[in-house]
């Protein structure tokens, strides 16, 4: 296929424009208690979010300020004990690999993959980690699929943690469960919408990753899991789902910026770009229609094959695909599951009387005004907003300890406790080159 389009630019702007909410720091003096929790054996129940990755890979320096790590910094002051993560060692630090900024070029980023001190012990499988962790979090772990044993031997995260033997048969929910915790954290959820919504709202065959998880479902299954993390009147708290469709992978290429792209590389006064729908169907892009990071560097747009002379996403008889974009239909239903969901954790966390860290909420308003975090502006602008690591999903460092915080509010809300906020402002954005 000839590429014409190459580098369709995400005109990166250094300076963002101001915000309007701020965030403070603790006030001198500040008195911590425990209030009516017991810390003393903290969990963290979760995917990658909870697991610390980042840029596109699981590596030590992600997994370090994970937030949940974070909040154990925090919980030591009220009476937390150890809290500790299946880190790669210093030599296999690089983990699974991931994105670094090499370069910014006409406000353009250009990425590199990490390759050296990674942790593989074999193609497709991590070094084990052996001896006892409190940080749970699995990358890839869906809601749907915590009950499921066979996702433990086709998900490398989770089977770097287990013995040989429970590898194919034991599932994250009795992998998480049962382990006489005081306290635990609960994000699950966001993967039974994301990983459909990443691949444009087209589920792959065989691909369970890809599968939009029904409500009645997760309704079951979220339940069950919260029952048994809650036996003998433990404590803990919950997280909503963040809006899927406002994080930096599906907000950062647009229409406008595409066509700009093109006029200014080809000369043409292109005025559309041409997408698949859900339904089949053809048509112009609109405003709402979103297309997902991988496409801007991909190189498709304008190029033409011997299958069709029609140059890609520029004519309605060679659209951009669907597993490019989600059209504007497609946002509104995923939209709708992901309030469904949230409805139902919210109401779990009422009748179990939870903690409940709104982090939908909150990251909309990451996304739009943006907040000032002791001076700093944070939004989910790609590279520059300080919130969203290089793979447009994940948090960078400074996004993990503002959820820490937002999970810390949450816990003293609920619970009466008083236990002290993480200095967001001591943590990076990307790092430039």
């Amino acid at each position: 296929m000839k590429r014409i389009f190459k580098n369709i630019a995400l005109y990166i702007g250094i300076l963002s424009t101001l915000v309007a909410s701020s965030c403070k720091p603790e006030i001198e003096g500040f008195q911590t208690t425990s209030g009516e929790a017991n810390f003393s054996k903290y969990i963290s129940v979760g995917n990658s979010l909870t697991a610390g990755f980042a840029d596109g890979g699981l590596y030590l320096e992600g997994q370090q300020v994970a937030f949940p790590n974070l909040i154990a910094e925090q919980l030591r002051q009220v009476g937390g004990g150890d809290f500790r993560s299946p880190f790669f060692s210093e030599n296999e630090r690089s983990g699974s690999g991931y994105l670094r900024l090499k370069d910014l070029v006409n406000g353009q980023p250009v990425l590199e993959n990490v390759t050296d001190n990674l942790a593989y012990r074999e193609p497709g499988k991590l070094s084990k980690h052996t001896g006892d962790i409190e940080n749970l979090g699995v990358p890839g772990m869906r809601l749907d699929l915590s009950k499921f044993g066979p996702f433990s031997a086709a998900n490398m995260y989770f089977e770097r943690l287990l013995q040989d033997g429970d590898v194919g048969t034991k599932t994250y929910m009795d992998f998480a469960t049962g382990r006489d915790h005081t306290f635990f954290s609960f994000w699950l959820g966001n993967n039974d919408v994301l990983g459909y919504a990443m691949n444009g709202a087209v589920t792959n065959q065989g691909d369970l990753t890809t599968v939009l998880t029904e409500t009645a479902m997760f309704e079951q299954t979220y339940r069950d899991f919260i029952g048994a993390l809650t036996t003998n009147d433990r404590k803990g708290v919950v997280a909503t789902i963040p809006d899927v469709t406002a994080i930096p992978f599906f907000t950062t290429v647009t229409r406008a910026a595409l066509i700009a792209a093109i006029k200014a590389e080809s000369g043409q006064d292109v005025q559309d770009i041409y997408i698949e729908t859900g339904t089949g169907t053809p048509r112009a892009a609109s405003d709402n229609d979103l297309f997902v990071l991988p496409f801007a560097s991909a190189g498709l747009l304008g190029s033409t094959s011997a299958e069709s002379p029609y140059p890609y996403g520029l004519y309605p008889d060679n659209p951009v695909e669907s597993q490019y974009v989600l059209d504007s239909d497609e946002v509104t239903a995923i939209q709708a599951r992901v309030k469904a969901f949230n409805d139902i954790i919210k109401q779990v966390a009422e009748e179990k009387g939870l903690a409940l860290a709104d982090a939908h909420t909150y990251l909309n308003r990451v996304k739009d005004p943006g907040i000032v975090y002791n001076g700093v502006i944070v939004n989910a602008s790609f590279i520059t907003g300080n919130a969203f690591s290089l793979d447009g999903v994940h948090l960078t460092p400074m996004g993990n300890a503002i959820i820490a915080n937002l999970f810390i509010e949450a816990i003293n809300k609920q619970y009466s406790s008083r236990i002290p906020k993480v200095d967001a402002s001591k943590y990076r954005g990307v790092k430039f080159p």
